[in-house]
């Protein structure tokens, strides 16, 4: 909420109506944003499930599957970095059907013998039930291991849905794989040099 800074803000930081939108998935949305008045460095816990599911990823894969978001297809939500694991904000219902569906095209945990398993890290689904901690709304402290990449900044931002992140994670998972068609080298083969024939 850049409102309560002297400086210009930032473009990671939470606008009052991203975080109006924030603090409607908790059962004290004006607790929550007087708080990040007060002080708005200060993470919160907010629940899922209803104005938001949440898609956890290790963060170098989860950087693939922004560049596929971003490059290829409709862009994202609101994302956030958190102690190393990327945290994709989705449309409600998204952590109760993307790991099926990553199960149904063997992308998942459990997917077929000499399947695809393995190739898609798991990913972490928060829905019903669940919460997460969110980063502060502006000013994040160095080092805190917690801010914002793309921050909300509107009451009804664009939430992606299980089909849209189960295509952003098969392709960063295809972008992740490198097939050659050439076998391994033999390490203890010999080695000449035939550009020097005569």
């Amino acid at each position: 909420m850049s409102s309560t800074r002297n400086a210009a803000p930032h473009v990671s930081d939470v606008t009052s109506d991203g975080a109006a939108w924030l603090a409607s998935a908790g059962a004290y949305p004006r607790s929550t944003l007087a708080l990040w008045e007060e002080r708005p460095e200060a993470p919160v816990v907010l629940p899922c499930g209803s104005v938001f599911d949440v898609v956890s990823v290790p963060a170098i894969f989860g950087r693939r599957m922004l560049d596929r978001l971003w490059g290829d297809g409709p862009g994202s939500g609101p994302v956030a970095e958190f102690r190393g694991r990327m945290l994709l904000f989705a449309a409600p219902g998204t952590a109760q059907r993307l790991p099926s569906l990553l199960d149904w095209e063997e992308w998942g945990a459990r997917g077929r013998r000499g399947g695809r398993a393995g190739t898609v890290p798991p990913l972490l689904c928060h829905g019903a039930g669940d919460a997460v901690t969110v980063p502060a709304a502006a000013g994040a402290p160095p080092r805190s291991g917690s801010r914002w990449l793309v921050a909300p900044d509107t009451r009804q931002p664009w939430l992606p849905g299980p089909e849209i992140l189960l295509w952003a994670a098969v392709r960063a998972a295809r972008d992740a794989v490198r097939i050659s068609i050439f076998p391994p080298p033999d390490q203890g083969a010999k080695v000449y040099d035939v550009s020097r024939r005569r």
